[in-house]
């Protein structure tokens, strides 16, 4: 690749192999050099490209007046959470998290401190990522020389969780903890028990909540599934249906959304092995 436009000593412009413009992020890329000088292939740390929904322009001027130190923070935590979740993470992810860092660097050394209100309860849905957030804060102390509190952990843990849902609007997250919460209510009154957070079993029920909230935040439903299977769990475990059609009723009267029998079959199923020890 030929460098064809220099943004500063980390940033530079040029075309792929097909031909396509991109913005070249690494230590030192656009260092002491002139346009066309061939582009150090080993300094690339990350190749961004035109998204539907930030040009490259507009990715290059937002970089451009970021620290290079926040860059490099932001593509260590997004390449570590993509190694310890198994999971690839978009464009807008290290967009997102690059402008994020910055601005929280730039509010704690103004000294303002902002609570995040979800911490409890991304801490216990989604502890992979909380657990990586609070592993940043680690890492953006050693690069940066800021230390952020366990706040910003979570808040991290939320780009993370946004970008695991498909995009969502991080917004949605809010909502999306919230119904999670309400479904284990309902189950936890329904047999006035509580639930045992360290199982296999819980463990599984919220990753299958995790993707029920998922399919309702972008519309997509389960087929309607054989009747007479969910009949069958109707008869077997009485309780166990009785409380799914609680869940049921809860998302038609706030959402107006109907599971279908294979939602409710899940449901039953899921609902029997997290208070098989009742």
């Amino acid at each position: 690749m030929i460098i064809e436009k220099i943004i500063n000593n980390n940033i530079v412009r040029s075309k792929n192999e097909n031909q396509q413009e991109v913005l070249l992020v690494g230590c030192g890329l656009g260092f002491k050099k002139q346009i066309g000088d061939d582009v150090e292939n080993e300094k690339i740390e990350k190749i961004y490209v035109n998204l539907p929904e930030r040009p490259l322009n507009q990715i290059e001027q937002a970089l451009a007046n970021i620290s290079f130190e926040c860059i490099q923070v932001a593509n260590k935590i997004v390449e570590q959470a993509k190694d310890v979740l198994n999971r690839e993470f978009p464009d807008n992810t290290y967009l997102g998290l690059i402008d994020h860092i910055n601005f929280a660097i730039e509010r704690q050394n103004k000294g303002l401190i902002i609570r995040n209100a979800l911490m409890w309860e991304i801490k216990r849905f989604y502890s992979a990522e909380y657990a990586i957030g609070v592993e940043a804060l680690q890492i953006i102390k050693e690069v940066t020389g800021v230390t952020l509190p366990e706040d910003e952990g979570a808040f991290i843990a939320v780009h993370l969780v946004s970008a695991s849902l498909d995009s969502v609007e991080t917004g949605k997250i809010k909502e999306s903890l919230e119904i999670i919460r309400n479904i284990l209510n309902l189950i936890t009154y329904h047999f006035s028990i509580d639930l045992d957070e360290n199982s296999l079993h819980y463990e599984r029920f919220i990753t299958h909540l995790k993707f029920f909230v998922q399919r309702v935040f972008s519309g997509i439903e389960l087929n309607d599934g054989d009747e007479d299977f969910l009949l069958i769990l109707k008869d077997k475990y009485k309780e166990e249906y009785l409380c799914a059609l609680k869940v049921f009723e809860y998302f038609l009267k706030k959402y107006q959304i109907r599971l279908t029998n294979d939602e409710m079959a899940y449901l039953t199923i899921h609902i029997r092995r997290i208070t098989l020890k009742r």
